[in-house]
């Protein structure tokens, strides 16, 4: 089962809001989901359009779920994508030091 960071609709006609959650790539736009992470206001000032719960969203995105574009978008202007990304760099760093020093054990 693949995971995906998306939006799920809210609010009225021409006033929407969304939630962003965990779902199922299989599940509808508005269906069942895993978790809510955050929410999203396009319509409210700057300062009040994002509110996302970063702990449980590097949770998921540690666990493999995708981002869609516009989730990625959001998690961009926060910072919260490149806090993600420059922590998937030092854990493959880690990754590879590590096999590298099981290697050098193995030959001596």
């Amino acid at each position: 089962m693949e995971v995906k960071l998306r939006l799920q609709r809210f609010g009225t006609k021409k006033r929407p809001f969304y939630r962003i959650v965990a779902a199922a790539n299989v599940k509808q736009r508005d269906g069942r989901f895993l978790e809510i992470l955050g929410l999203y206001h396009p319509i409210m000032s700057e300062e009040a359009q994002v509110r996302l719960e970063s702990e449980k969203i590097l949770n998921w995105l540690g666990k493999g779920a995708q981002p869609t574009e516009t989730v990625k978008k959001i998690l961009s202007k926060d910072g919260l994508w490149k806090n993600y990304m420059i922590e998937k760099e030092k854990r493959k760093a880690e990754k590879k030091k590590t096999a590298n020093s099981k290697k050098k054990a193995k030959k001596a």
